[in-house]
């Protein structure tokens, strides 16, 4: 119902029940009528209303089996007192045209109050949106720079154009990952030296970058990244391998999980052997054949007689090794690892490693492949680790973060930076063959 906003401060709602038929011109007749003269000239409702301090009445009804209910509604622009009188004189009106009736006010509304509360509810919606609006916005600017500058930051590398972190030229070790969308995404975390092999062909240009820097091979946990892998491990010189989870790609990695990755790579070498690529290495394995095949080459030179040779030639050359062997451990070792070289020596070929602590505690003997999750639960105390396989950089920094004296084992792999505090020796310094 219409009410001008102008002239209203108040609204009497009242109920009428009347016993007949009524329309709305007799209920505000009776209004008008019934109320003449009983306020006072100072609320006489015409009045009021030609001065504007009512507003116009609003009136409705709804008549049903002989009978009619309905509503009234008054506007008011007069103060409280002057509003509450003259609520109070509608309940005065007993007949509404020739039906009895009853008038009875539900209540007097504050339409100001009624309007803040509307003001409130919808600035609170107002502002709600404003608010994920700007977070919106924020949000993509922030995104929108971040990916500006990532894209600007990438090169192009090489002949075959390969997408590339800028630091790729002036570094020492470089990460070699499958696509520009690993790149980026290793660029989000502030990594710049990764480059893409762009597809199991591998580029003439990643090979090139392999014989001169350090190359970590960090391919998705997938079969696609294995082929990827093995044909990097066919010609080019990978140093260290890291995998993503499996399932996984390198481009939908986390910081925190492209970080433990890149935490845990294994050397090649290492992680060849562990999960059986043996075919992969079969080119570096015939380099190092050819050297001992030259007396061979020399030998077939000189004829059938060359068959008869190298028994001649074996036992002088076996044996003064076998006397020389002997006196070794007591002239080049040092008293304090002879121990030590013992230890080694009777875990040569087992795969086996003896974790040693201060004091009387009984060396722990493990297996080398729980060596790691072994040591990283449970290094603190260990004073010297022996065991059968490589010395890699993370068995060193584990070893190094527990405050270890001492590491042994057969050989070292790749290692980048030797902690302070900790001594390395392998068979060749122990004299274990």
């Amino acid at each position: 119902m219409a009410v001008d906003p102008s002239t209203t401060k108040y609204q009497i709602r009242a109920k009428l029940e009347a016993e007949g038929v009524v329309e709305k011109p007799d209920v505000i007749g009776a209004v008008f009528g019934q109320t003449e003269g009983l306020l006072g000239e100072e609320l006489d409702l015409r009045d009021l209303q030609k001065s504007g301090r009512i507003g116009r009445i609003e009136v409705d009804v709804v008549s049903k089996k002989g009978m009619t209910d309905g509503s009234i509604l008054i506007p008011s622009s007069l103060d409280q007192v002057e509003t509450s009188i003259l609520a109070a004189g509608l309940e005065t009106i007993e007949r509404i045209g020739p039906c009895r009736a009853t008038v009875s006010v539900e209540g007097v509304d504050d339409v100001r109050i009624t309007k803040r509360t509307q003001v409130v509810d919808r600035a609170k919606e107002i502002l709600s949106e404003m608010l994920a609006g700007s977070k919106a916005t924020s949000v993509d600017l922030k995104e929108e720079v971040r990916q500006a500058v990532q894209v600007a930051e990438i090169v192009s590398h090489g002949p075959d154009k390969l997408p590339a972190g800028p630091n790729v030229e002036d570094t020492d070790a470089i990460i070699v990952v499958e696509g520009r969308s690993d790149v980026l995404n290793l660029l989000k975390v502030g990594i710049k030296n990764a480059i893409a092999a762009e597809g199991t062909h591998i580029p003439s240009a990643i090979t090139n970058l392999s014989k001169e820097k350090v190359v970590t091979a960090f391919v998705d946990g997938d079969r696609g990244g294995d082929l990827i892998l093995k044909e990097l491990l066919q010609v080019a010189e990978v140093d260290f391998v890291a995998k993503a989870p499996r399932g996984r790609e390198v481009e939908e990695l986390t910081q925190k999980q492209i970080m433990k990755a890149l935490r845990n790579k294994m050397p090649a070498e290492q992680f060849v052997d562990m999960f059986g690529l043996g075919p992969s290495r079969g080119p570096r394995k015939a380099k190092s054949a050819q050297r001992p095949a030259r007396p061979a080459k020399e030998a077939r030179v000189t004829g059938r007689p060359a068959e008869r040779a190298p028994p001649k030639r074996v036992p002088p050359k076996k044996v003064p090794p076998k006397k020389v062997r002997a006196p070794e451990p007591e002239v080049s070792v040092p008293e304090d690892l002879q121990e030590y070289q013992e230890i080694l020596r009777s875990l040569r070929g087992t795969t086996k490693a003896q974790i040693i602590k201060g004091g009387k505690a009984k060396p722990k003997e493990v297996a080398v492949r729980d060596l790691v999750n072994l040591m990283k639960k449970e290094g603190k105390g260990v004073k010297v680790l022996v065991f059968d396989g490589i010395i890699t950089q993370r068995i060193l920094d584990i070893a190094s973060d527990n405050g270890m004296e001492m590491v042994i084992g057969v050989k070292e792999g790749s290692i980048e930076q030797r902690p302070e505090g900790v001594r390395v020796y392998t068979a060749d310094d122990l004299a274990v063959k």
